[in-house]
Formats: structure tokens, C-alpha cells, sequence
């Protein structure tokens, strides 16, 4: 498997993954053929009568509906039987194939998680001015089996959208200037090229650092360049010798990231736990201490750990925040601060930290 770790394979897909072993990769990135069918006739923007950028490859290019099908299902299959069983696989299309490509993906047992809208915050508009324009694109993601334990980096997501959690509509840019690889005429080297933030976002919800990630259809390189940036390995595949020869170029300009800044490598779901009694317990609160919300309202902590208040009556961290919102139910550790004995004001939740810590260090040292 070594051998073809960090390199873009040059060849049909469908016989580049059949010499891979079985369940022997983490994730797949495949951006297929789409199958635009768009025919010869160029569309000219109306303002200055140049030409759009089209899709009119050969490899874009298929006799039937049905012929799509069959290359769709040869090189899915291989996917499903390299891809680990708790991989993920990733599909993007538009509306000319997603809706195939999505029933092939169900047909051959992969459990889809999510389909995600990518809408393109300047996309191409629609010249002719007889349908809407086309302003997103849909990826699949999806695990090869439906007990499959796959990797879903749900806090790195929540930190990249400012702390809240990451919705299925990602509002990205097109690639465009200077992040558009140019052919030796100075033309846009691959008329689909994908921007390296939609890479990157689908790189860091769904993988972790050194795991493998293959691009069935690398293309002008994008995913493997993402891939060396974020800290994980590659396999590249394309039969378009000019396309490989520019994807390696590109990657070997790549240098990796620090990622301490941007990943959160221990879900909250697997930190010590922590109550909010033990923070009394440890000496980082005391009874009858003063709890202040974000917008003023004061509480002060009982006997049995639970909050106090004339209006509210008496209840734990969470549900009192929840009254004060008058929701359903609030996360009490990011709703409550302490109030010191000089007035000053100190999150909660980074006093769950400090016991948090103080119970690391026992662990560890016992």
C-alpha cells in the first residue's frame, strides 16, 4: 500500500483501484464525470459577446443515460470494496447526474449521512435568461455500510463556523484567479476545478490527521493539495496525462498547516465528565456564590448544587438557563458565569476545565 501513498496515478480509475487491497483506504473524494451532454453550440455573455467556460471534454461525454450508469456502478463498486467499513465517501454533482449517482451509491449498500448544498456565493449566471440560475452543487456523504462507526469531527466543524453548529449549506466560492491552474495557454487548465475551502471542509468534518483519502478522478489536483495541507495522505488517479503533470506540480508547492489552531481533536463526548457539584467539591465555586447570565440575571448556588431564584425557583445550571431563555432546554456551562469576591466575572465552563485538568493528573498518575 506504501507505494502508492502521496502519488497521482496516471490511468483508468476502474483498473488503478482494483490493485488496491480491500477496505485498505479512509476516504473517498470523487468528483465523476458529470455528464453535461452540453453538445457544440457555444453560449456568448450578452455584455461583450466572449465566450463562456463550458464543459465539453471527452471524458464528460457518454453515448446513453444508461452507458453513465454502468461506468457509474464499475467505479463505485471498487470504492465500496477499498473504502474502510467505517470510511467516508463523498460524491458531488449538479443536477444533471447527483440524482443517479445517489440511487447507485443506495443501490449498492452505502448508508448516506448527508447531502450537502454547496452554494456558490458568485456563481456563473444563466446567459440566455430562460431557467434560474445554477447556483449550487450537491455532495453526498455517505459510509460504505449503515453500522459503520465513521469519523465525524463535529467540534472542528462548530469552531469553523463560529461556534455554532455547521449546517448542510456551505456558502463558498467558485475557484476562480489566481487559485485557477493555467494550461500553457493561460486558459483554465480543467473547466471543473473545485475550490480548496470546499476540499478542506470536507477533509476536516470527515477524516483524521494521516488518514488515507483517494481521488478517483484527481483532475487539475485540488483534493490531494488539501489533503498535504491538513496533515493527511493521498492517492490521486487520472488519465489525463496534462492534468497529472499539473496536479503534481501543485502538490509539491503545498506546504503543510499548524493545526492546532483549527482542529479540536477530543470531542466533548470523549473529555472527562465532569459535574457541576465537583466544581464546588474541588473549591472553584462555594455555596451561596453568585451565578451572573449574559444578560445580568443573578442566581446563587444552593447546598445541593442546584441554582436559586426568586422568579425561577430553584433547579440545576441547565434548566435554569432554559427558564431564563424560556426554551426547552440550554446548555447551562455556556450560559452561567462566577461572580468573584472583587467582582469580576469568570466563565463556568473554564472552571469545568480546571477540575477537568485536576482529574487528568489523578488519572494519569494513578
Amino acid at each position: 500500500m506504501n507505494k502508492y501513498l502521496n502519488k497521482i496515478l496516471t490511468g483508468d480509475c476502474i483498473e488503478l483501484m482494483r490493485q488496491l487491497p480491500d477496505a485498505s483506504v479512509d476516504a473517498i473524494f470523487a468528483d465523476s464525470p458529470y455528464n453535461l451532454q452540453l453538445g457544440a453550440k457555444t453560449l456568448y455573455r450578452p455584455e461583450d459577446q466572449t465566450a463562456a467556460r463550458a464543459v465539453r471534454d471527452a471524458w464528460d461525454a457518454f453515448d446513453s443515460p444508461a452507458a453513465y450508469d454502468e461506468f457509474t456502478r464499475a467505479w463505485m463498486t471498487e470504492c465500496k470494496r477499498i473504502l474502510k467499513p467505517d470510511g467516508a465517501m463523498w460524491v458531488i454533482g449538479s443536477y444533471h447526474n447527483i440524482f443517479r449517482v445517489g440511487a447507485i451509491l443506495q443501490d449498492l449498500g452505502f448508508w448516506i449521512l448527508n447531502d450537502i448544498v454547496w452554494v456558490k456565493t458568485n456563481p456563473m449566471p444563466n446567459f440566455r435568461g430562460t431557467r434560474f440560475t445554477n447556483a449550487h452543487e450537491t455532495l453526498i456523504w455517505a459510509t460504505p455500510h449503515k453500522t459503520g462507526k465513521y469519523t465525524f469531527n463535529y467540534e472542528t466543524m462548530k469552531k469553523l463556523n463560529g461556534g455554532k453548529q455547521m449546517r448542510s449549506d456551505w456558502n463558498i466560492n467558485i475557484c476562480l484567479g489566481d487559485e485557477r491552474i493555467k494550461g500553457a495557454d493561460g486558459k483554465s487548465l480543467h473547466n471543473t476545478q473545485k475550490p480548496m475551502d470546499l476540499l478542506r471542509r470536507v477533509i476536516l468534518a470527515s477524516t483524521k490527521p494521516g488518514d488515507i483519502i483517494l481521488d478517483p478522478f484527481m483532475g487539475s489536483g485540488t483534493t490531494a493539495a488539501a489533503a498535504r495541507e491538513l496533515g493527511r495522505n493521498f492517492i490521486g488517479m487520472e488519465r489525463d496525462e496534462s492534468y497529472v503533470a499539473a496536479a503534481r506540480e501543485r502538490v509539491e508547492r503545498v506546504v503543510p498547516i499548524d493545526l492546532s489552531d483549527i482542529e479540536v481533536t477530543a470531542p466533548k463526548r470523549e473529555e472527562i465528565r465532569v459535574a457541576f457539584s465537583e466544581l464546588i467539591d474541588a473549591g472553584a465555586l462555594y455555596v451561596g456564590q453568585t451565578l451572573v447570565s449574559p444578560r445580568g440575571e443573578r442566581v446563587m448556588i444552593t447546598r445541593d448544587a442546584q441554582l436559586t431564584h426568586s422568579l425561577h425557583g430553584k433547579a440545576s445550571i441547565h434548566v435554569m438557563a432554559a427558564r431564563m431563555q424560556r426554551s426547552v432546554s440550554y446548555n447551562g456551562w455556556d450560559y452561567w458565569s462566577a461572580e468573584r469576591r472583587d467582582g469580576t466575572l469568570v466563565p463556568i465552563d473554564e472552571l469545568r476545565k480546571y477540575v477537568r485538568g485536576i482529574k487528568r493528573d489523578m488519572k494519569r498518575a494513578a
